[in-house]
């Protein structure tokens, strides 16, 4: 059975805040993950409002067993950043288009696919700041003798890196990151393996892939901080933390973004400052940063 608009109509899943329906089948027994599990067939529902994420709806159109998923069009930008619900962005530019608003949804698939500008700085930058956080993390744990927090710490870096070297080639991340970046990038691929195989103790591994990591954030970290280089110049007057929190751009870095401008700052890629206005108490006056 072929999935239609008057399909969606006929059982009234579409409201006045939809812009687009993508369906995808299942095809025979083969699994396509937990999202499609048991069911024939995800219709996801774009919806151009704030509404709650991931509103689920079971329904039977004919003999087809289907699961509904609304999706805010905000709540897919932020997913593609983040890598998060990646079978959702993935249903959502494989699926079948069975009703859209005005070209809405062909055009988002190709600004996805196409990957460059904006996308690709906010992406590169998010990469980079879970890829730090998740190395510090991996260091204080290992400082603590907490061996297996640090591993696992550090096995979610190098994920993180993995996707940073795909992106540098022009490449969207995939839910299988590690096997695709095989084939870009051997050396991250090599720490991967001497992280999972090695006959060394999870400490001397987890060390190893530090040493590579340190390596790795000094070299890589003027490139991946375009974006923020990008919003710190886009004024005369420097930034406050709370100001660059609040950016539309860097809502899915808020909890990395505190460790980002430390690091800049200490490796002289940007400046801090304090703000003339000071807060009640003179003594104390805000930091804020711009770059050199």
């Amino acid at each position: 059975m072929q999935l239609t608009s008057l399909d969606l109509l006929s059982v009234d899943l579409l409201d006045s805040n939809a812009i687009g329906a993508i369906a995808y089948r299942k095809a025979g027994n083969h699994f396509v993950g937990s999202i499609i599990h048991d069911f024939e067939a995800l219709i996801l529902i774009v919806c151009d409002s704030e509404r709650q994420e991931r509103l689920f709806k079971h329904v039977k159109i004919g003999e087809l067993r289907c699961q509904v998923i609304y999706a805010p069009l905000s709540s897919l930008w932020r997913w593609l950043i983040a890598g998060e619900q990646r079978n959702l962005v993935y249903y959502l530019l494989e699926g079948d288009i069975i009703w859209e608003s005005g070209r809405k949804i062909r055009l988002l698939r190709e600004e996805i696919k196409g990957f460059d500008g904006q996308m690709r700085e906010q992406k590169l930058f998010h990469e980079f700041a879970r890829f730090l956080n998740n190395y510090v993390n991996a260091k204080r744990y290992l400082k603590e003798g907490s061996a297996l927090d640090a591993y696992h710490s550090v096995l979610n870096a190098l994920h993180h890196w993995a996707s940073i070297e795909v992106i540098e080639r022009g490449g969207m991340p995939s839910q299988k990151v590690l096997s695709q970046v095989r084939s870009m990038d051997k050396s991250v691929y090599k720490l991967y393996e001497e992280l999972t195989i090695s006959a060394e103790t999870v400490e001397q591994r987890v060390e190893l892939v530090l040493l590579a990591c340190e390596f790795s954030v000094m070299s890589k970290m003027a490139d991946c901080s375009v974006l923020l280089f990008r919003i710190l110049r886009s004024r005369n007057e420097p930034w406050s933390i709370h100001e660059l929190f609040n950016h539309p751009e860097l809502k899915h870095v808020q909890y990395e973004l505190p460790l980002v401008l430390r690091k800049l700052v200490y490796r002289s890629y940007i400046k801090e400052s304090t703000a003339r206005k000071s807060f009640s108490n003179d003594y104390v006056r805000e930091l804020c940063y711009s770059v050199n």
